[in-house]
């Protein structure tokens, strides 16, 4: 089977040549006229030939024409379009910078790309938000933010207010390949959720993928969050910013050697804990609970053939106070290099560094104290990973490459102190490494037929050094013991290795001009685990990876769905099915033991899931009111041996009604109003069926053992914001406007979770108590400023 696979790619390759034979390129970079920022997804469209291409992230474009003259039209919803003759006597680089259009109420979109673009495209069970559209919408605090946003997405939930994270048509959040230029990051949140570490000012392109998962992408079963950061405004110098109840933003771009090169830094900081600190009494006056962080990036034009681009992310959050001290953080470092072989070969070059770690602790800053508690852990993950694209013909694309990571995870270095003795109870350090080839190919057949297909190979080591222990035990679901002696691995050996082909395949068949159905396969692989058996994942949940009793996570996904635009484009509607079978999937026994564990996996139990649902999305482009309207009918279950009596049971997050309603009107030039509203299904619950009473006291029982077996209240919310521009200019020369939000406005106690407990005065009734992490309305205000 590989070898037959390998002679095919070598086949592909060796014919190139060939199919180009007799045809010149023209190619070239678009770019945004105001800043020099490459524009993602760009339609150059030939108009004698019929057919055309989009820019690649980078803004680079080609195409592949037999001799002639030709008309290059290019078009980007918010900017003008540009035209350009040329004759393809050769081959011929054609850049151009392209404009916005003027801001006038009947042009207002919330969209950046082709107008049909949701219709042609192979792309299905794709979300793009565009960063204006984020930036108008309300938002908790009156802070833009990210995850937040795409939540409101079809297919996107969380298990509630205060839950890192977010989860994709049946997966967990661990199963979510979130990208910052291409580096992972393990941990999106700050605040427990509340925030995302993603700052807006710095965010250029956002791109959820929920299926139909190109060869390109690995590492995870669910889904990808692709973010890509700024370059830097490479015409002027930039400062922005904004002044918020919970934090501020600062961030300044500037050009460099001639326009040749460019910079971003932005950096953040919460302050609540210094606006609180008047009111803090004796005891809580040293207490620490704020985050910050740090993003920039630079670029530079090595030549006309050769861009570089490094860019970087560091965040911190600390808690704490008196004796007590608990923070993570994530740290990314990207290095990129672009480079054009020739008209039509294309390849950037990553590497990346990724690094989340966190810490708890007591007593740590007192040398005499006898009684001290340090725990810090972390994950760290290098990269290289070359991407080539070729252009054969406008109508055939063919894109390949590989990736090699090296994981480095250290879950518990812990030692504590009691009564002045010291003791180390830290785990061993786990390796491993992970390599992967792919090869994918898109194909145009006429105006209504496009076809994408490819595999993607990848390779996964357990590395030594470590000691691997065997687990026996008698009863079904019940906790395995470790088996004395482990066995002993030096560094270097391969503990346990895993290979897997990742078939993907995705078609789009036009039915009219403005209609299309489009189908998709993929087969993903995971080799990174979270484990988390509390409600919502923490950032003390602790990541594994495969070895000899955890194998690699695995899923299959269908999608079909129908696509349509009315009314010259002014609206897009969509209607996609999905199943999702998922494999390997973990879980946990009664009352199992996760953290600074030895012996962890013999905790652990292993299943398998499934999701199936229906989205219908609705979305209007154009006019003063601009927004979308979704919604989701889903399942997401589990089956796992010795759980709801060998039968398949609702996960955590299983949600099989959500909707969400999304609207931005221009009221004026000057001011915006918009609101979100949301309205979910509860999550699952597991409630007692029965009670008894011994000694005085009321017992709750689940008489049949079934998993989740109930379901909390539903989950709404309404949100309203309304923006005002300055009408003077900000010290005569920059811009400036105020954001006033109400988050919940009317004031719902959504439930995280429900539980029942023994009642205080009489504990021979229970009474169930309902726990809402925000109870109330919050109302603010945040400034923005730019010059």
């Amino acid at each position: 089977m590989k070898n037959s696979i390998l002679k095919c790619l070598l086949l592909a390759l060796i014919s190139l040549p060939a199919l180009a034979q007799n045809r010149h390129s023209v190619s070239g970079y678009v770019k945004d006229n105001s800043n020099g920022e490459g524009l993602i997804g760009v339609s150059v469209y030939v108009r004698e030939a019929e057919t055309g291409v989009v820019t690649n992230p980078y803004g680079f474009y080609s195409l592949t024409l037999p001799d002639g003259k030709y008309t290059l039209v290019f078009t980007y919803i918010g900017y003008q379009k540009v035209t350009r003759e040329v004759v393809l006597d050769g081959d011929k680089t054609v850049s151009i910078e392209m404009s916005d259009e003027s801001n006038q109420l009947s042009e207002v979109t919330i969209s950046t790309q082709k107008e049909d673009e949701n219709v042609r495209s192979i792309e299905m069970s794709v979300n793009k938000v565009e960063m204006k559209t984020i930036r108008k919408m309300p938002a908790l605090l009156g802070e833009v933010d990210l995850i937040r946003s795409i939540q409101l997405l079809p297919g996107v939930t969380t298990v509630g207010e205060g839950a890192s994270g977010f989860n994709v048509r049946g997966g967990d959040v661990s199963q979510n390949l979130v990208l910052l230029d291409e580096a992972p990051v393990y941990n999106s949140s700050h605040l427990f959720g509340f925030f995302s570490v993603f700052n807006p000012d710095a965010v250029k392109d956002v791109k959820l993928i929920k299926g139909g998962i190109p060869s390109q992408y690995g590492g995870r079963i669910s889904s990808i969050l692709d973010v890509r950061m700024k370059e830097g405004n490479a015409k002027k110098r930039e400062i922005n910013g904004g002044i918020g109840s919970i934090f501020s933003r600062l961030t300044y771009e500037q050009p460099f050697a001639k326009g040749k090169g460019s910079f971003i830094v932005a950096g953040r900081r919460s302050y609540i804990d210094i606006l609180a600190k008047p009111f803090l009494n004796s005891d809580l006056k040293d207490s620490k609970f704020y985050f910050y962080d740090l993003t920039a990036k630079v670029n530079y034009q090595l030549g006309n053939k050769d861009t570089f681009y490094a860019s970087g992310y560091f965040g911190k959050d600390v808690f704490g106070g008196g004796d007590f001290g608990f923070g993570w953080g994530n740290a990314t470092a990207t290095a990129r290099w672009n480079h054009i072989f020739s008209n039509k070969l294309f390849m950037n070059l990553t590497g990346y560094y990724s690094n989340y770690d966190y810490n708890l602790g007591q007593n740590q800053n007192k040398p005499d104290a006898k009684d001290k508690f340090d725990w810090k852990s972390k994950i760290i993950s290098t990269s290289i990973k070359p991407d080539f694209t070729y252009y054969i013909t406008p109508n055939n694309q063919l894109t390949f490459g590989g990736q090699y990571i090296y994981y480095d995870t250290r879950p518990g270095k812990a030692t504590f102190v009691s009564e002045g003795d010291m003791q180390d109870i830290s785990l061993e350090p786990r390796y491993a490494d992970e390599s992967a080839l792919y090869v994918g190919n898109e194909l145009k057949f006429g105006d209504r037929i496009s076809l994408q297909y490819g595999v993607r190979y990848s390779y996964f080591r357990s590395l030594g050094p470590a000691t691997e222990y065997e687990y026996a035990g008698t009863e079904k679901g019940k906790r395995k013991d470790p088996v004395f002696p482990g066995t002993e691995y030096k560094r270097g050996d391969v503990i346990k290795s895993y290979g897997n082909l990742e078939p993907r395949a995705a078609l789009n068949i036009g039915i009219t001009s403005n209609a299309s159905i489009k189908a998709s396969y993929n087969r993903t692989s995971q080799y990174l685990h979270l484990l988390s058996n509390t409600a919502a994942s923490s950032p003390l949940d602790v990541w594994t990876l495969s070895g000899i009793h955890i194998k690699p996570e695995k899923a299959d996904q269908v999608a079909l769905g129908w696509f349509q635009n009315f009314q010259d484009n002014t609206y897009e509607a969509s209607v996609e099915l999905y199943y999702k079978k998922m494999y390997n999937q973990i879980d946990y026994v009664p009352a199992s033991d996760l953290l600074l564990n030895e012996y962890f996996v013999g905790d652990l139990l292993f299943g398998k899931g499934r999701a199936y649902g229906a989205e219908f999305y609705l979305k209007k482009n154009k006019g003063r009111l601009t927004g979308w309207l979704s919604y989701t009918l889903s399942r997401t279950e589990r089956l796992v041996e010795s759980i709801n009596n060998d039968d398949w049971f609702p996960a955590r997050f299983d949600k099989p009604h959500n909707i969400t309603a999304v609207a931005i009107y221009e009221l004026t030039k000057r001011l915006s109003l918009s609101s979100n509203f949301t309205i979910q299904s509860g999550t699952p619950a597991t409630f007692p069926t029965n009670r008894y009473t011994s000694g005085g006291f009321v017992i709750g029982n689940n008489y049949n053992g079934l998993r989740n077996n109930s379901r909390i209240p539903a989950y709404h919310r309404l949100d309203l914001a309304a923006t005002l521009k300055s009408k003077r200019k900000l010290f005569k020369v920059g811009e400036g406007e105020w954001v006033f939000s109400v988050y919940n406005v009317y004031n719902r106690r959504n439930p995280f979770s429900v539980y029942t407990r023994v009642n205080e005065d009489n504990p021979l009734k229970t009474e169930a108590v309902r726990y809402s992490v925000i109870g109330n309305f919050i109302p603010s205000i945040t400034y923005n400023f730019k010059f």
